[in-house]
């Protein structure tokens, strides 16, 4: 199978860990394995860096970025990075988050 990603993290371990997200079907199924394969903090660190990402392509301040999401400035400016240079990961899932939500 053809890859489209080439970036510098690929390597065997994360072909596996992702495969194994993969196959993972139900936001339940989600909580099982994500409880298990990261801390509290990890997990809650991730959703915070998504949501930024959302909130950034909503033309959102960083002021309110950071007062509803705890997020540091830091962490805001490192995400709009990667929207702005990055692999185009957070803008994939955004979009096809938005596009999920519209059919609702």
């Amino acid at each position: 199978m053809d890859t489209l990603y080439s970036g510098k993290l690929k390597d065997e371990l994360l072909d596996r860990l992702f495969d194994a997200v993969l196959q993972l079907k139900t936001r339940d199924e989600c909580y099982q394995f994500f409880e298990d394969i990261c801390t509290v903090a990890e997990l809650k660190s991730l959703a915070q860096r998504l949501e930024v990402a959302k909130m950034l392509q909503e033309n959102r301040t960083y002021g309110e970025i950071a007062g509803r999401t705890g997020a540091s400035t830091a962490t805001i400016s490192r995400v709009k990075r990667c929207l702005n240079y990055g692999a185009d990961g957070y803008k994939l899932v955004l979009e096809r988050l938005f596009r999920t939500s519209e059919k609702d």
